[in-house]
């Protein structure tokens, strides 16, 4: 299902597009965000984090790509420009290719991904976004078109991104893989002998791989998961952190404070506090 005007159930839909000043307050609190990868283009905007120096007030386009399950709120705050969510169920699962140089320019394993579109590159995402959008308020009937709008647009952001690439190898589908594998067993499985099996190699290749591809080993990548989690529960949810560490398996709160911050260099409190302390005094950068 996709929405055009009306504003149904996030959960029940696959793609949300609107304007940044005509972004409803119950797209912005719905718990079904966790599920949508996120782009947000700014236009003509400065960035929402500095790069390199205080470059707050450099203008341009800036475009935010957000994976799922990650911790940031959209602060619009009078920004111009688009955003577009939309589930991984919208995308063709057999494209593997495809699919993972998207996990990479969204930077699936991390945060966030942040690209600055020059003028050519600008241009021709707004002659792809107008086709998308008209077709996506017509209805659902045109889920087909939007798909193929959809994947056009992405298409051309891995484009602006590509000279960081490496080439595609027989590799590349190693680490998809063990990403997918990771989303869905993270909470339980914490080992990288387990991964590892699943795909039919050895720890130390797997490691390698990992390591070659995205400056990390499956540890690493285990325990970033889990603090992703850990992070977005300790914001967005009313748990006390000793339920959050009973939720993501630790046997006790002091455990989990201790893994937390040897991770984050912070106690879980201190990450909290942190975090509502920006969210009211930061209105238009990222949390």
């Amino acid at each position: 299902m996709i929405f055009p005007l009306k504003e149904p159930r996030l959960e029940s839909s696959l793609i949300y597009i609107r304007n940044l000043n005509n972004c409803p307050s119950s797209y912005l609190n719905d718990q079904g965000r966790k599920d949508f990868f996120e782009i947000v283009w700014l236009k003509n905007e400065g960035p929402l984090h500095a790069l390199k120096m205080n470059d707050f007030n450099v203008k341009g386009d800036w475009i935010y790509l957000i994976p799922p399950y990650r911790v940031h709120q959209l602060n619009k705050a009078g920004k111009n420009g688009e955003l577009i969510s939309f589930k991984r169920e919208i995308l063709e699962e057999e494209d593997e290719e495809f699919l993972l140089d998207l996990f990479k320019v969204f930077n699936v394993p991390g945060e966030f991904s942040c690209l600055r579109a020059d003028k050519e590159a600008t241009v021709e995402l707004n002659n792809i976004y107008k086709l998308l959008i008209d077709e996506y308020q017509k209805g659902v009937d045109n889920l087909v078109i939007v798909k193929a709008l959809l994947k056009v647009f992405l298409l051309k952001l891995i484009q602006i991104k590509e000279q960081e690439f490496t080439s595609h190898d027989i590799y590349q589908k190693r680490v998809y893989e063990f990403l997918m594998l990771l989303e869905s067993n993270y909470l339980k499985v914490r080992n990288t002998d387990f991964y590892a099996g699943k795909l039919g190699i050895s720890s130390k290749r797997l490691n390698q791989i990992l390591k070659n591809k995205l400056d990390k080993t499956g540890m690493q990548l285990i325990h970033e998961r889990i603090i992703l989690k850990a992070k977005r529960l300790i914001i967005h949810s009313e748990n006390t952190i000793k339920e959050i560490a009973y939720e993501l398996g630790f046997s006790d709160r002091p455990y989990f404070s201790r893994f937390f911050k040897k991770q984050t260099g912070q106690t879980p409190d201190e990450f909290q506090k942190q975090a509502q302390n920006h969210v009211k005094s930061k209105f238009n950068t990222l949390v």
